[in-house]
């Protein structure tokens, strides 16, 4: 018996000079010198038991590997997941320079190419139909604010027929702190979806979503800054009016004039939302209120009545009343079970005061069993307010 180097044993091999001789059933079988080793006999196939236990073990592997991909997906960890990648939205990437061509625009467009530069966004999530929620810190120029900023545009941006027109934009408030979030930002409330879905039925424009932060800091003891300027404070109403608009006229194709330009909130954002439109209404044409104040009410006010009143949508209504115009579109709705009681009848009080005379065009949209929350606020968009907005709204335009 001959033995290899690590110790295994072959069969003895013939003298030198004559073919090893081959022979038993294997060479019966197959014959002469190409048959087997003595005594060899062929490998009986697998046993059916022993090839279901393969499946079912490969089957509990590749089981496993895809909720170990769901649970990393899920917790953002790469690289199952493109939470953090940039998304351009189209335009050039940040920090080339470039602009997107402003100087081959007719000068009749009602749409203005993205004016630059860009912005650098990175993707916050990836929605079912491939659309992306993303976020960039804002430096505000006007307003001297630094913050967040999540932007959202819909699939028919990308579409080819859509190419050379302008979207309208919405800048979407939250109610409470909105800070260091804006919980439109994320996908449970369904904004984005839902402005998707009412597009497709005819309800709505194809809005693109502007979402930043409502306050400098935490809503701490019901400190909140009215998205005002309020003397010696974090000038918000400057970011929510001048810095997030000017940096969606840098990233977007937008619509030129104020026919393209809205609010939404809820809350506190709806308050913001509303006094924004009725403030500056050269610029913006619309908002959909969602339980809000009425009147300005920050503790930080204090000191400041000729500033307050400025900022009061009473006061600015009246107003725009007597100006006679330009008109805006305040759409409200209000749950009949707000945990404030006095929401639904301070609405009312100021529908009936200033609206649907002159230039300010109201509607109203209560909601049976509704509540202060945006769980409550954003199905019933699609039923009223959103339509009512959009009848009077331009976009997408060339």
């Amino acid at each position: 018996m001959s033995y290899s180097p690590d110790g295994q044993q072959y069969p003895p091999q013939p003298p030198h000079g004559q073919q090893p001789q081959y022979g038993g059933q294997y060479g019966d079988q197959h014959g002469g010198q190409y048959g087997g080793p003595q005594g060899y006999e062929p490998e009986p196939p697998p046993r059916r038991s022993r090839v279901r236990r393969w499946v079912i073990a490969g089957a509990s592997v590749l089981a496993l590997a895809g909720i170990a991909a769901l649970v990393m997906n899920h917790y953002e960890i790469p690289p199952f997941t493109d939470k953090g990648s940039a998304v351009s939205f189209g335009q050039p990437p940040a920090g080339n320079g470039k602009k997107d061509g402003t100087a081959k625009q007719p000068a009749n467009s009602k749409m203005l190419m993205p004016t630059g530069p860009a912005a650098e966004f990175k993707n916050s999530m990836t929605l079912p139909d491939g659309t992306h929620v993303a976020v960039t810190t804002l430096d505000g120029k006007k307003s001297g604010f630094k913050g967040k900023v999540w932007v959202w545009a819909p699939k028919e941006y990308d579409d080819p027929k859509f190419a050379k027109s302008g979207f309208p934009v919405m800048i979407a408030l939250p109610g409470g702190a909105g800070f260091p979030n804006n919980y439109w930002m994320g996908t449970d409330l369904g904004l984005q979806t839902s402005i998707s879905k009412w597009y497709a039925e005819g309800k709505s424009k194809p809005f693109i979503l502007a979402m930043p932060v409502l306050n400098p800091g935490p809503d701490d003891k019901g400190v909140y800054w009215d998205g005002s300027d309020i003397p010696g404070q974090p000038k918000m109403g400057t970011w929510l009016t001048e810095d997030v608009p000017d940096l969606m006229r840098a990233n977007f194709r937008t619509v030129k004039s104020r026919d393209g330009w809205a609010f939404m909130g809820s809350s506190t954002g709806g308050f913001a939302g509303l006094k924004a439109v009725l403030k500056h209404p050269d610029k913006f044409k619309a908002v959909i209120a969602s339980g809000p104040d009425i009147v300005p009410d920050s503790s930080l006010w204090k000191g400041y009545d000729k500033e307050k009143a400025e900022n009061n949508p009473e006061v600015l209504a009246k107003q725009l009343i007597d100006r006679k115009g330009p008109d805006v579109y305040l759409a409200f709705q209000v749950g009949d079970s707000e945990n404030n009681k006095k929401t639904l009848p301070d609405v009312e009080k100021f529908i009936a005061t200033y609206g649907n005379k002159g230039p300010v065009h109201t509607s109203l949209k209560v909601i049976p069993g509704g509540k202060h929350n945006a769980k409550t606020y954003v199905p019933n968009m699609g039923e009223g307010p959103i339509q009512f907005i959009s009848k009077v709204m331009e976009g997408p335009v060339e």
